[in-house]
């Protein structure tokens, strides 16, 4: 079913909010809440990607802001826990000891290929770009729709713009 996300969205956004969440208004599919368990600040920030959840936590265990979550969400819908991340929306995402390492190099490598198939910058190939009808409105579209690492984008956009201004 096409729709079932959407639908899904409009009965768990409401619940999110009843449950203590609010609401990121850049980007409404982002709640972010803080609560203070036990004398020490949790803080939890969702993202609701279709159907799929991405929680970052910082405090887990019985009885943290993260249990207490899981738990009224387990209670309510029929989710699966599908354990730690390692990609989301093209970003590959490691966790280390004391930082998240975030990076797009499947997706920065689909850009090149698909842009750079020689594999040299638009600058050294001023005769070969291809006609700005054709190019300039795709590495729009990834410059505006795409969020992780939209300086990539743009730098090939204002490159590419250089070349046929």
């Amino acid at each position: 079913m096409a729709q079932a996300g959407r639908r899904w969205q409009r009965s768990l956004f409401p619940w999110l909010l009843q449950f203590g969440f609010t609401q990121c208004k850049s980007d409404p599919c982002v709640f972010t809440m803080t609560r203070t368990v036990s004398g020490v600040d949790h803080q939890l920030v969702l993202g609701c990607y279709v159907d799929d959840l991405f929680t970052l936590y910082s405090h887990e265990g019985a009885g943290s802001l993260y249990d207490q979550f899981v738990g009224a969400l387990t209670k309510r819908w029929n989710v699966e826990d599908e354990g730690p991340v390692s990609d989301l929306l093209n970003v590959d995402i490691t966790a280390h000891a004391d930082h998240v390492e975030l990076k797009q190099e499947k997706y920065i490598a689909h850009l090149v290929n698909t842009y750079l198939p020689d594999r040299v910058p638009l600058a050294f190939h001023k005769t070969r770009a291809p006609p700005a009808s054709e190019t300039l409105p795709k590495l729009a579209e990834h410059a505006l729709l795409t969020k992780p690492d939209r300086y990539i984008d743009r730098k090939l956009l204002a490159d590419y713009q250089s070349l046929v201004g």
